[in-house]
């Protein structure tokens, strides 16, 4: 069955960095666009970056444009969401989640409800 499993998250500091990644299984990540998002306490969740199927299109939410980068392996059905420069107001529940069944070859926005399937997240917390 379909399933994302992501890591790398944790505790750092403010100004430091982690790197996420959202392991993909039981379907063909190809043609599908991957999205991360996030959920803080008492907060709607939001879409961070989505990176549309073979990476030919990306979105950035303003708050982490020139922080955060995101990338794809389609050949090790990995995304990535690299995180620099990590600000307490980061802090938050990280999602993977991916548009499969759907083909998205472009992603001008990134909202959580043109996305399918979710894996469980991983806790990122910024904190001196």
């Amino acid at each position: 069955q379909v399933q994302l499993v992501e890591s790398g998250g944790g505790l750092v500091q403010p100004g430091g960095s982690l790197k996420l990644s959202c392991a993909a299984s039981g379907f063909d990540l190809v043609y599908s666009a991957i999205g991360w998002f996030r959920q803080a306490p008492g907060k709607e969740r939001e879409g961070v970056s989505c990176i549309s199927s073979r990476g030919r299109s990306t979105f950035y939410a303003d708050s982490v444009k020139g922080r955060f980068t995101i990338s794809r392996d389609d050949a090790k059905k990995t995304v990535y969401l690299q995180m620099n420069s990590l600000k307490p107001e980061d802090t938050a529940v990280y999602y993977c989640a991916t548009s499969f069944p759907i083909a998205v070859s472009v992603v001008p926005q990134c909202p959580p409800n043109s996305y399918n399937y979710w894996g469980q997240g991983t806790q990122v917390t910024v904190s001196s």
